[in-house]
């Protein structure tokens, strides 16, 4: 499973919306079709590798793209079948249907396989689940290798529901711009390998997948408190604050005092008392505060984060501090970052509905804050409508005290400056490389060590 990193992501609306830009433009969908079907035909080419392939067609504009890719691959020597589930519906599917000069079969229960399916059935805005006897007809090909066409069919492919798709694909062929499905669970895993072409439509990017993560050095001219000094306030368990704190310095950060007279991780690390911490505060060389870790619910936890938002300075609120910190979070625009799972976004955001995006989207807005609502499907979104989604992450992170790990790095890339949600992006980057590079039996402290 993979997308390719850095890609934009189109909802089905924001789609169309692209299409009919290229249309005023002088690209005319027809045209966007013959693109999307050389696409289609190159990949089932190369994936066929001489061997027969069928591609089934439903009746819009997906199998439009499918009949194109079958004329063209016949055209180069193809051993290629086509089956239909109707005839077409549309205008440019009929023309591309015209285009095709062989027989089309019957998609049904005695539809003999190949050894390359090409699933243009259903494309992008599919409105209800697939039928359960075209689901029944389609589970005889699970065992053929499955080329999906812009979304394996069955799937919303603005990832709002859970309806999976009875075919999973080995390739999925993005066209245009990759869609939530792609990288939301539960679909992301049906989708395979996703693979883009761009086809010329313009899509922007204000929602995308995960850019390569990318370790800068310090200025020349650097000093400890250039590259960030990060406080970390310590609840009852201190372990997951030094996780934290540790973690901070892993990112970069050049300074990282941590709440607490207990020892610290590293012994470049510096505690304080709580009333020197508290001092810390004042600081004007602070660039973060990173609260939550290991710090539950309670009068403590509330007189800190109170604390924390009086002083003014960036927050990387986490666990219990998100709840704390709401009622003021969207009072006085601040860089802040909030680090919820599903469970702790769930409890804060009871309101949100809609797609993972939908949620973590409504939720920075209602907070004036960046949102990474963690998972393997990790989605971050900020108060101006961008979103990063990081698919796949690693499942080793799925373990205790990597979410501390996670909301130190935050720390780390927002002491530095400059724009929250870039600190968070570059956080959940640094993150999802770390454990890629330690892999199998990964724990948390894992992450901390050199």
């Amino acid at each position: 499973m993979s997308v390719p990193a850095d890609a934009p992501i189109l909802t089905s609306n924001a789609m169309r919306e692209a299409e009919a830009a290229c249309a005023v433009q002088g690209t005319s969908l027809s045209e966007l079709m013959e693109l999307a079907g050389a696409a289609v035909a190159d990949t089932a080419w190369r994936m066929a590798a001489g061997a027969p392939i069928l591609i089934l067609c439903g009746p819009g504009n997906n199998g439009g793209d499918g009949y194109v890719a079958a004329r063209l691959l016949a055209e180069r020597g193809a051993a290629v079948r086509v089956a239909a589930l109707a005839e077409p519906a549309t205008a440019l599917a009929k023309t591309a249907w015209a285009g095709w000069s062989g027989p089309v079969e019957t998609v049904n229960g005695r539809l003999a396989p190949a050894p390359l399916i090409v699933d243009a059935l259903f494309g992008v805005g599919l409105s209800r689940p697939i039928a359960d006897d075209l689901a029944a007809v389609l589970e005889h090909f699970s065992d053929r290798r499955i080329l999906a066409v812009d979304v394996p069919s069955g799937v919303d492919s603005d990832g709002g529901t859970d309806w999976m798709p009875p075919l999973r694909a080995d390739v999925t062929l993005a066209l245009g711009a990759l869609k939530p499905a792609h990288v939301l669970l539960p679909s992301a895993p049906a989708c395979g390998r996703v693979l883009l072409a761009p086809i010329g439509i313009a899509a922007n990017k204000a929602m995308r997948t995960l850019p390569r993560s990318r370790e800068t050095k310090p200025e020349a001219s650097a000093h400890k408190f250039t590259r960030g000094m990060v406080l970390v306030f310590a609840g009852p368990m201190r372990g997951a604050a030094g996780l934290a704190a540790a973690a901070a310095l892993r990112a970069g950060a050049g300074y990282v005092v941590l709440d607490g007279s207990e020892r610290a991780p590293f012994s470049a690390i510096i505690t304080e008392s709580d009333e020197k911490f508290g001092e810390r505060l004042d600081d004007p060389r602070v660039g973060a505060v990173v609260i939550g870790p290991g710090f539950p619910a309670g009068d403590e936890l509330l007189f800190d984060v109170e604390a924390a938002l009086d002083s003014g300075k960036p927050l990387v609120l986490d666990a219990a501090a998100i709840d704390a910190a709401l009622p003021r979070l969207s009072e006085t625009p601040r860089k802040a970052i909030l680090t919820p799972h599903e469970g702790e976004f769930a409890r804060a955001f009871p309101q949100a509905y809609g797609s993972k995006i939908d949620k973590a989207k409504a939720a920075a807005a209602r907070t004036r804050a960046v949102v990474i609502y963690k998972g393997a499907d990790t989605v971050i979104a900020a108060p101006d409508g961008r979103v990063v989604v990081a698919w796949p992450g690693s499942p080793w992170l799925a373990t205790a005290g990597t979410g501390d790990v996670l909301a130190g790095a935050c720390g780390a890339m927002l002491a530095r400056g400059g724009d929250a949600f870039d600190a968070a992006v570059a956080a959940v980057g640094w993150h999802i490389a770390r454990a890629a590079r330690i892999g199998p039996g990964l724990i948390a402290d894992d992450l901390i060590r050199d």
